[in-house]
């Protein structure tokens, strides 16, 4: 059952005593000094069913039987929005304080689903907590009174609590057969929509996307595209006096779950990382993200990525897919700024081209920025690992931003050459051999099923004693041979046709990215970031008396780019 909570209600009335209590009366009844505790409960699932589960019927009711039966310090305890399957109330624990204290005398309910839909719990609350400190329990009702064990009443209660649990579990099957149909059809299931989007005044299922937040998250993704974490991306955006989500739905008028922070423009990293990580700002929707146990567990958590469903081109998207990939990709780094205060825009992308590992940035603030320098992780740790591979930032930009200007300048002006030698690079197949490729597969797997039905012919014609166990042996080994050798060759048919496919792609949105990049008139983080997935440092060596350094650099899309044969031409 669904939880919206409200504030807990904790209200003090008059005594109400009209006459003093008989003799026969306990000492619970006759301690003046004790509170009664009447105690309130509504969840929204109850709300439905009208005026006679209100929190003012339930109270009403509470107060007159108090009067009725001479009640002294009646004080009420509300949970208004709150599930009966979980105690974590604060109405509930505000109330347990009072009782652990020893200051209530007894505690009403109006009946016994209002105390709880937990049979467990409830019975544990009733028959012990409340026996330890003395205090007496009425569901008006049920006819439930604690002062009384013999009665009937008071027999069947177990048997009403659990079907109060029942209750509240046949309610969350029907809801969640409800939700899991309309995820499975892409209806968002999230009643919290991200930060960028709005609900279609049209249509409530559907999202827009809100302009002047949208802007925002692109902020936040070039920020990071640029080489900034999270911690640094939120001291970007708290300098620069941008609204938070929750300040900013505020100020426009809509509901949100939390109150107007203190500072609307203090931004913390934990948002960042949420919004660095939505994939619905691609422009899909993501179903089934979290899953609970039972009614019972209301512990929200993560379900495995194979286990959601994602529906893909559901509403627009503010950031492209790539752009997320990439992202997603940088974030596995984990890059932090030096002591001095100095990062580098090839952080995470600087690898030794012998040992593999990654070269970290170096700097201190007696440092000029042209002293700065990149070293191998293993040649610092131990130096007879692997060699010095060392080149200075300065040297190592100017050396990329050489390279990339002449990819740029060879797609621009000569990109059929460049199409040419990338598709041998790749391995990609004339069409005429795709074609054939495609046509081989297709025999082989009409190969493979028409071997399936020889293999059933077969064995009813061993079954019916038309052909011998030993010629039945015989001949169905050679299917079986056969028909492994043709799924083993369907197999890397299909994995190559697939890189193929993959690979041309891949080759068509390189191409696409550097015409973007043809006016380029110096090297940017976020450049750098979509163009270029690796840098690879080589050993130095020395030629003629001068330390020469090679460097290969590995481009997203396509790999490595042999400039040298391109420069031929």
């Amino acid at each position: 059952m669904t939880n919206a909570p409200n504030l807990a209600i904790m209200e003090s009335h008059n005594s109400i005593l009209t006459v003093a209590p008989i003799k026969e009366e306990t000492e619970m009844l006759r301690a003046t000094e004790k509170i009664t505790a009447l105690y309130c409960r509504l969840s929204q699932e109850d709300a439905l069913d009208g005026e006679s589960n209100s929190i003012s019927n339930q109270r009403n009711i509470l107060l007159q039987y108090a009067k009725q039966h001479q009640f002294f310090n009646p004080v009420c305890f509300v949970d208004d929005g709150y599930s009966g399957t979980s105690f974590e109330r604060p109405g509930f624990q505000q109330m347990l304080c009072e009782i652990e204290a020893g200051r209530v005398a007894a505690v009403i309910v109006k009946d016994l689903s209002r105390f709880g839909r937990n049979s467990a719990m409830t019975g544990m609350y009733i028959n012990i907590t409340f026996v330890k400190y003395g205090v007496r329990f009425i569901a008006v009702n049920d006819n439930y009174d604690t002062i009384d064990p013999n009665s009937v009443d008071n027999d069947f209660a177990g048997l009403k609590n659990w079907f109060n649990e029942f209750y509240c579990r046949d309610t969350s099957r029907k809801i969640r057969a409800v939700n899991k149909a309309k995820g499975e059809r892409g209806v968002p299931l999230t009643s919290m929509l991200p930060y960028g989007y709005l609900k279609d005044p049209n249509n409530s299922s559907r999202w827009v996307m809100d302009e002047e937040a949208a802007q925002t998250v692109r902020r936040i993704f070039a920020l990071c595209m640029e080489g900034r974490g999270p911690s640094q991306i939120a001291k970007v955006l708290t300098e620069e006096k941008v609204l938070t989500p929750t300040a900013y739905h505020l100020s426009q008028g809509r509901k949100c779950a939390h109150k107007m922070p203190e500072v609307p423009y203090k931004w913390q990293s934990s948002s960042i990382v949420k919004m660095l990580e939505c994939r619905e700002y691609t422009g899909c929707t993501v179903n089934f993200k979290t899953y609970t146990n039972s009614v019972l567990d209301k512990k929200t958590r993560k379900n495995p990525v194979e286990k959601q469903s994602v529906f893909y081109g559901t509403h627009e998207a503010i950031i492209e897919q790539e752009v997320f990939d990439k992202v997603h990709e940088l974030r596995q780094q984990r890059h932090r700024m030096t002591k001095a205060g100095r990062s580098s825009m090839f952080s995470g992308l600087v690898f030794c081209a012998d040992c593999g590992k990654r070269l970290y940035f170096y700097t201190c603030k007696s440092f000029e920025r042209r002293q700065d320098y990149f070293i191998c992780s293993t040649h610092r740790m131990h130096s007879e690992k692997c060699g010095a591979h060392f080149i200075r930032a300065m040297v190592l930009e100017e050396l990329v931003w050489a390279h990339i200007k002449m990819v740029i300048s060879c797609v621009t002006c000569h990109e059929s050459y460049f199409r040419s030698i990338m598709e041998q690079r790749l391995k990609l197949n004339s069409e005429d051999a795709a074609q054939l490729r495609k046509k081989r597969l297709s025999r082989a797997e009409k190969r493979i099923k028409e071997l399936d039905q020889m293999f059933i012919r077969l064995y009813e014609d061993n079954v019916k004693g038309r052909i011998s166990d030993d010629r039945f042996a015989m001949m169905s080994r050679t299917y079986e041979d056969e028909q492994a050798q043709l799924k083993s060759e369907a197999e890397s048919l299909q994995q190559e046709i697939e890189q193929q496919a993959q690979s041309e792609v891949d080759l068509e949105l390189f191409i696409a990215k550097v015409r973007e990049y043809s006016d380029l008139r110096e090297l940017t983080p976020y450049a750098l970031r979509e163009l270029v997935k690796a840098v690879y440092i080589e050993a130095p060596v020395e030629i003629d008396g001068k330390r020469r350094q090679n460097i290969r650099i590995q481009y997203d899309f396509v790999g490595f780019i042999p400039l040298n044969e391109l420069n031929r031409q």
